[in-house]
């Protein structure tokens, strides 16, 4: 009698049958040393008994879980919930199950992240690196383990890695070009952390556009934060109480721009009319807010997919390339009212 409890196995199965576990279990592996007829009377026998097959652990004797892992700072920004949603679409079409997670930002959550699901066996990793990850220690160890890493968006320079990648450059040289085309001369940056290299080319985009128009660079203007709302209303709070003159800023994310713009409004500032704003990433928030703020887009969705593309192809490969590729989508300004001065 089969066990009412457990799950029926191979040998329940062979036993109904009587015949040997070895054969039910090539026949239900498709292999060709079964007859097309036994096959037939195994695989009615198990669907009969409600046997299902324990893919996890073929999975793991293959030495694949058919798992990829995705880290990215945080969810609930807009862009990372689009590049997830490229991600998982085309993950699922080929037969592959993702498990997110977010770093918050940490370096110290990354590293356990990384350690997790390397442990668990996933067979790539998808990654956006956090804002305090400038040791790359924990991802140089992914080579040693053979797990094919591709990094989107937030990325390091580490040989053999893919990258899928805005034009950061240029997505911050455009949107200061684009104040200064309204007028502006004393624009304030707002940066994540410079060692970070997304932050790193949007600033140097930003000197660029400066230096082309012959304004000249002043490091009092440029604020380094975690970018979230709160560090922009602080940002632009300090920046005017040391009487500085301000005419523009360009925030390399919306949350920051979005802070700021709360400030000015408590102090009876104007923006576009005082004050023109340029975020950066294109959330949805930056729509409906009053007034509307011109920023860079991002392309999350598409990035996402070019991502997991590439990092299939690694997987299906087997093996890290000496020579990784990059992948650079173009950045596409937005404008909306935050700019659009008179």
């Amino acid at each position: 009698m089969i066990n009412k409890i457990n799950k029926p196995t191979i040998h329940d199965i062979a036993r109904a049958l009587k015949i040997d576990s070895s054969t039910v279990s090539r026949a239900l592996n498709n292999s060709p040393k079964v007859k097309e007829d036994t096959k037939k009377i195994i695989l009615a026998k198990a669907e009969e008994l409600g046997y299902q097959r324990n893919l996890l652990a073929s999975n793991l004797r293959k030495n694949i879980t058919n798992t990829i892992g995705v880290v990215v700072p945080r969810i609930s920004r807009h862009f990372f919930s689009s590049a997830i949603q490229g991600i998982e679409e085309t993950a699922y079409q080929a037969g592959y199950n993702v498990i997110i997670c977010q770093s918050l930002d940490q370096l110290d959550r990354e590293r356990k992240i990384v350690d997790g699901l390397v442990s668990n066996r996933v067979d790539g990793l998808l990654i956006s690196i956090s804002m305090e990850t400038i040791d790359y220690n924990h991802l140089e160890v992914l080579k040693r383990s053979g797990v094919p890493l591709v990094f989107f968006d937030r990325h390091c320079q580490i040989p053999g890695y893919s990258s899928v990648i805005i034009d950061d450059f240029k997505g911050g040289f455009d949107a200061t070009e684009h104040l200064i085309l309204k007028g502006c001369k004393n624009i304030v940056h707002f940066s994540g952390p410079l060692e970070v290299e997304i932050y790193k080319k949007r600033f140097e985009g930003y000197q660029a556009a400066l230096s082309k128009y012959g304004i000249s660079f002043n490091s009092e203007y440029i604020l380094s934060s975690r970018l979230m709302e709160k560090d922009g209303y602080e940002c632009i709070e300090k920046l005017l109480e040391k009487g500085l003159e301000i005419d523009g800023l360009f925030s390399s994310n919306d949350l920051a721009a979005i802070g700021a713009m709360k400030y000015l409004k408590e102090q009876d500032i104007k923006t576009p009319e005082d004050v023109a704003i340029v975020g950066f990433s294109n959330e949805p928030v930056s729509r409906v807010i009053e007034p509307s703020i011109t920023t860079i887009d991002q392309s999350g969705f598409e990035m996402g997919k070019l991502a997991i593309d590439l990092l299939l192809e690694h997987i299906t490969n087997k093996s890290i390339p000496k020579k990784g590729q990059t992948i650079i989508l173009e950045s596409k300004l937005i404008e909306r009212d935050s700019s659009k001065r008179k």
